[in-house]
């Protein structure tokens, strides 16, 4: 659940989500910093950066919920984006300063269909060279600003929707302006995806707007702007966080308090054989949650000692109760 916490509140105690509709001109860190000042904490993070120059959900944790931020990251995306043809820049979007102008005149709304066609589905996409992908050490836009060439291996995307939503003819007819709405697998630079549309049409491209949507089970429309979190800091606690992005499994108070301990417990699915064969995927993260509704850890399937097992990755916090950590009573004063 939400709930919230006054401005500038110790929030050493609490753990949460915070869904943030970023501004243009705003950094990612921007955002962190202020989610740090308004929870109190230092331990504040994202699952995700968006540029300056993009708007939209930037998905923020703070304290324990932080260990959550990179399964979150992992997750597709959703933008919508506007990509004019007939002209790049340094930066592959409005940020930078024109490089190249070329004819869109001759490019048709089937043509650009088709050429996005192409960029649908499995691709190899070479990211943008301003981007933050370290090379030896240094993030590559830092590169680029001091003057380097930089040229960055390509990896495998999905790109799972990429629709046309508007084709827009300049009145002299030299550029075109398109909306598109893109879901994407984790990795994927909408920068490029317009510079690799821009190229299979011979005309260039570049971002002009850029917004993103969501986030894996995050929306938009859940985020809040940064005047608002100033004015009403509210978060999606912990447990209510976890319970959102896994499977649940419902623990007894037995199960709650070897969990507690960093001990495995008896294995969430049920199946015969437990071996994981090359190439298979491992078993799913799953929230463990207390009788009392405390997710209190993250379990995985596996097998210890040829027994299969739910084993804790990620512990928030102990359980309450007889033999837990937090309750260190001892047994002849009870």
């Amino acid at each position: 659940m939400s709930r919230e916490l006054p401005p500038g509140a110790p929030g050493t105690e609490s753990s949460g989500l915070v869904l943030v509709d970023k501004p243009a001109g705003w950094t990612s860190h921007d955002v962190v910093g202020k989610v740090r000042r308004l929870a109190g904490t230092r331990k504040v993070g994202h699952a995700g950066t968006l540029d300056p120059m993009a708007t939209g959900l930037l998905v923020v944790g703070f304290n324990k919920a932080t260990r959550l931020l990179t399964s979150i990251t992992g997750t597709d995306k959703t933008y919508l984006a506007t990509v004019r043809l007939g002209q790049t820049t340094t930066t592959e979007d409005a940020d930078g300063e024109i490089l190249v102008e070329r004819l869109a005149n001759a490019v048709t709304e089937q043509r650009v269909l088709d050429a996005i066609a192409d960029l649908t589905g499995h691709i190899q996409q070479v990211p943008s060279a301003v981007s933050a992908i370290k090379v030896e050490g240094r993030r590559a836009y830092d590169r680029v600003r001091s003057g380097e060439d930089v040229v960055l291996p390509s990896r495998p995307v999905t790109i799972h929707r990429f629709e046309l939503t508007d084709f827009r003819r300049s009145e002299d007819g030299r550029i075109v302006d398109l909306d598109v709405t893109v879901e994407c697998s984790s990795g994927t630079y909408i920068r490029a995806l317009a510079r690799d549309l821009g190229e299979a049409l011979d005309t260039g491209a570049h971002l002009t707007a850029l917004r993103r949507t969501a986030v894996g089970p995050f929306q938009i429309a859940d985020a809040v702007t940064v005047d608002q979190l100033t004015e009403r800091f509210t978060a999606t606690e912990l447990s209510a966080a976890a319970a959102g992005l896994f499977p649940v499994r419902n623990l007894s108070h037995e199960e709650a308090v070897e969990l507690s301990f960093g001990r495995a417990i008896g294995p969430t699915a049920e199946r015969t054989d437990w071996s994981v064969a090359p190439g298979e995927a491992e078993a799913p993260l799953v929230a463990a949650q207390t009788p009392e509704g405390a997710v209190i850890a993250l379990i995985q399937d596996g097998v210890r000692a040829g027994e299969p097992v739910a084993r804790p990755q990620i512990v928030f916090a102990p359980s309450t109760g007889p033999g837990s950590r937090a309750d260190t009573t001892p047994e002849g004063a009870r």
